[in-house]
């Protein structure tokens, strides 16, 4: 089916939804829980280059979308567990996919970048911008 202008506005189901898992942590985090529950700190350890307040943030609005659960122990320390909700793995094959396909072409996304940038380089040496 193709989509209209009017169908992109910002009410769309579409930009609701990308806006939310397409951000630079979402989909990792996801991915990291695809195959069991872990606590936050393991979540931390397969994600070492993500802050302990971004990840805070990035599971409270997974949470708060119903894609993954949070659950409270009471023990001491309190220890708190993250899985993946229903909705969350009915998400997992098109993530899957959408790895697959990434891991597949990013060695011709990564070739165009390199172009592109050589072809702007040459841009701007012929006419720069004042």
């Amino acid at each position: 089916m193709r989509r209209t202008k009017a169908d992109f506005a910002p009410q769309c189901p579409i930009r609701d939804v990308l806006d939310r898992i397409g951000d630079q942590w979402s989909t990792l985090v996801l991915l990291t829980l695809a195959e069991e529950g872990r606590r936050f700190m393991e979540i931390q350890r397969a994600l070492p280059d993500v802050s302990r307040r971004m990840l805070a943030q990035t599971l409270r609005r997974l949470e708060e979308d119903g894609f993954v659960s949070r659950t409270v122990h009471a023990t001491v320390p309190p220890r708190v567990d993250y899985a993946l909700t229903p909705l969350g793995e009915s998400l997992m094959d098109p993530i899957q996919t959408l790895v697959g396909w990434a891991t597949d072409h990013h060695h011709v996304i990564r070739s165009a970048r390199k172009t592109y940038a050589a072809r702007a380089k040459e841009d701007f040496e012929r006419n720069p911008v004042v």
